[in-house]
């Protein structure tokens, strides 16, 4: 490998092109943290959010949240954000903000909303269940926002333990098409790592790149995250031992670059011996 893109501790990922898979500013924030690694970021949203069927029952509860008639309200993804953002929905100082990992947190953050817990050690909605239960041992008014197809774990946990729980659907997650020059570049493995943030992720990876090469890195933010890209096809190379961004990256970095010996080298048939 040429010299000047030689990985060094300060830039592990040097050479490197990773695939992000959703933008907005988590994101941006993300490509800021791998260029800051020496990577050069591929945003390419895999996946957005369409309105719910119900949009009256989901401004109802934004509304009511904005008027302080819940005392927490639960957040299960970072397209929530999304929702929430889009919505210019407004979150009381009275009322409390569970977010269900780092990720979420961190999209939760950049949006300019606070975070008053953060699961632990599960980071899954049954993680923040038991976290919030053992919290807040007296009943209390909670709002629930998840994705169509998201089971109401959460929910049903919450409501045996008692707590006063409206369960409302925020959105729909659809797929959006990438380019075909991105395609082909994951394709030809010019792409050297794929970052998977979800299960919707994960599924939108297996039906768009259906030919990802076996030397690309599929990295998943956590074992839950690993579990779904598991069981929709893919081959998860790394998973995260923390379900936070900077985590995510530092399972990718301890790999080497795939094809680097020859990442940068003339290609083939360019450079001809003179003919004597």
């Amino acid at each position: 490998m040429n010299a000047a893109v030689r990985p060094t501790p300060d830039k592990p990922l040097t050479g490197w092109r990773v695939l992000v898979p959703r933008g907005g500013p988590w994101g941006d924030g993300v490509a800021a943290t791998l260029r800051r690694q020496g990577a050069v970021p591929v945003i390419a949203p895999l996946i957005n959010f369409a309105p719910t069927d119900d949009i009256e029952t989901l401004e109802k509860a934004l509304a009511d949240l904005a008027a302080g008639a819940f005392d927490w309200v639960t957040i299960t993804s970072a397209t929530t954000v999304d929702v929430l953002y889009a919505y210019r929905a407004t979150i009381p100082a009275k009322t409390k903000v569970a977010a269900v990992g780092e990720t979420t947190a961190a999209a939760l953050q950049s949006m300019g909303y606070r975070v008053d817990l953060v699961p632990e050690r599960d980071n899954s909605a049954a993680g923040m269940a038991e976290q919030m239960i053992a919290l807040e041992p007296e009943p209390r008014d909670i709002l629930t926002l998840r994705s169509e197809i998201a089971k109401p774990l959460l929910t049903r946990m919450l409501q045996r333990a008692g707590h006063r729980v409206r369960s409302v659907v925020a959105y729909r997650t659809v797929g959006v098409p990438v380019t075909e020059r991105i395609a082909q570049d994951v394709r030809s493995g010019r792409i050297n790592a794929i970052l998977v943030t979800s299960g919707s992720v994960a599924e939108q990876v297996h039906a768009q790149f259906p030919d990802v090469p076996s030397t690309t890195i599929i990295a998943a933010i956590g074992p839950r995250t690993a579990k779904d890209a598991r069981k929709a096809g893919l081959s998860v190379d790394v998973v995260a031992e923390q379900q936070t961004v900077d985590a995510l990256i530092e399972a990718v970095a301890q790999f080497p670059l795939p094809h680097a010996a020859d990442e940068f080298a003339p290609p083939t048939g360019m450079i001809r011996p003179i003919e004597q």
